[in-house]
């Protein structure tokens, strides 16, 4: 029985014409439909053209939605020969029938330059809100899910965002089910590293696609109860006794090479109030401790070496911020990186004051380690906006540097003990009731090199960055929809 109509993306028929051949062997399909460009009039035999401008649009997710006929819909998202496991669409019917599955999806394997590398994707869950996530390029729908969650889709008509769109649609009514078996190969074309691919969506001209996402994203959150309104929590600052107005916090281990920069930014700071430098030496082993002792007789710096030896980034975060000489304001310093200039600390401090924030995020620029820029050069994040930032916040997988946080805030909330993902958990947390505060003047430099956390992940560590980050998303959206649930119940 044909189960499947297959909907591929078409350029010419050199492209297309072995992903053809391979779907038709498999018994299993109906129909396949090529979405072409509408000047494309070569078509394949036993094939549909269907013509449209984009295949992530919500016109084409529409126009799939009309032809899908079949039990299953299967899309392939790119322009590149898809090579089919033995028995791979036969698994993923059987894994989508016993899980009442909205959507399937697997692990495969990518093809570069003739080498195979495996690609493992990773579990959707409910703060998998990122409209990168990495589904791999075979997606097979449940048709009734997918005509379902097309009808729904709004009258806006999306240029990139409908099939995200389509997939939280989805996602609201059934589960969208990874399976940890390799059914299928992927010709990769982009060969960058992964720390450069990781920015690709800020670039400024993803813009008008990052604004549609987040269109999606907000509508999604409101329609499961997880939109926050743009209403916050006054913060009177002269409430809080301390000796300093603000505190740099630099957590370092092991960073020879660039500590005694990151020190001579701080204390080159020229501000009106008073400020030190709290430096969390975990138990450095390459000459850093003797570094940081080079500046002992600048009574701003406060050199601390744990006790313990459980303690990641966060960690000493948090023993830094509860130390007695923190100020008012913590702002953060890696300590592979540097302040801008001698004005970062007072930007961040006074952008506190005159926006009534609890956390203030600034603008940063990528540089090499001679601190020249880098592609993709300044990151912003103008995504962010005061009346939706704490919501699209959801969708976005980092919100900036440096970050700078109200002490008191941050002590009652403390840090998580992880050295990946704890600043953007804070981030969550702090929008969760408070205002975040943005400085979008270029204030910090961030230095990539080859002992960067992120310079050039694996796949397994970026998988495993990724999965955290969706659990801490998810983790937040259950407290925002509880927030809702007892405003609703107290008549809100």
């Amino acid at each position: 029985m044909k189960k499947i109509n297959c909907f591929i993306p078409y350029m010419d028929k050199d492209q297309v014409l072995k992903t053809v051949e391979g779907l038709k062997s498999t018994n299993l399909v109906e129909k396949i439909y090529l979405l072409a460009a509408p000047d494309v009039t070569e078509n394949i035999a036993g094939c549909n053209l269907i013509h449209t401008s984009s295949i992530k649009s919500s016109a084409t997710i529409r126009k799939i939605a009309g032809y899908a006929a079949t039990e299953y819909t299967l899309v392939y998202t790119k322009y590149t020969t898809l090579q089919l496991g033995m028995f791979a669409l036969e698994r993923m019917i059987h894994i989508a029938e016993d899980s009442k599955a909205g959507m399937v999806y697997a692990d495969h394997y990518q093809v570069v330059e003739g080498k195979q590398t495996n690609a493992p994707v990773i579990d959707y869950q409910l703060g998998s809100l990122r409209d990168d996530f990495d589904f791999g390029s075979l997606l097979l729908f449940s048709t009734d899910a997918f005509k379902e969650a097309a009808a729904r889709i709004t009258e806006d008509d999306y240029e990139f965002a409908g099939l995200y769109d389509l997939r939280l649609k989805i996602s609201q009514k059934a589960d969208l089910i990874h399976i940890n078996e390799y059914l299928y190969s992927e010709v990769e074309n982009d060969i960058r590293k992964s720390g450069e691919k990781i920015f690709d969506y800020v670039d400024p001209k993803n813009r008008e696609a990052q604004i549609e996402m987040e269109d999606a994203c907000t509508e999604h959150l409101k329609e499961i109860g997880g939109y926050l309104a743009p209403y916050f929590e006054h913060i009177e600052f002269s409430a809080a006794n301390f000796e300093y107005e603000a505190s740099v916090i630099i957590p370092v281990r092991n960073r020879i090479r660039t500590i005694r920069d990151a020190i001579k930014s701080v204390l080159n700071q020229k501000t009106d109030f008073k400020f030190n430098l709290i430096v969390i030496d975990n138990h450095s082993t390459d000459g850093t401790t003797e570094a940081i002792d080079e500046f002992a007789s600048d009574v701003r710096l406060v050199h601390i070496i744990p006790e313990r030896n459980d303690l990641g980034i966060g960690g000493c975060w948090n023993m830094g911020v509860h130390h007695p000489a923190c100020g008012k304001f913590a702002v953060q310093l890696d300590s592979d990186d540097v302040y801008k200039d001698e004005n970062t600390l007072s930007i961040m401090v006074r952008a506190f004051y005159e926006q009534n924030c609890a956390m203030v995020v600034g603008t940063y620029m990528m540089t090499d380690f001679d601190m020249n820029m880098i592609a993709p050069g300044i990151i912003d994040h103008k995504e962010w906006t005061p009346e939706n930032g704490r919501n699209n916040a959801l969708r976005i997988n980092g919100l900036g540097a440096p970050r700078a946080f109200y002490t008191p805030v941050l002590r009652e909330i403390k840090v998580p003990n992880t050295s990946y993902g704890e600043d953007y958990a804070l981030g969550l947390n702090f929008s969760r009731k408070y205002q975040i505060g943005r400085v979008y003047d270029v204030v910090y430099l961030c230095r990539r090199w080859d002992d960067n956390s992120d310079a050039s992940l694996d796949i397994v560590k970026m998988n495993g960055h990724n999965l955290y980050k969706d659990r801490i998303r998810t983790w937040e959206l259950q407290a925002r929809i509880k927030i809702n649930e007892q405003s609703w119940d107290k008549g809100f």
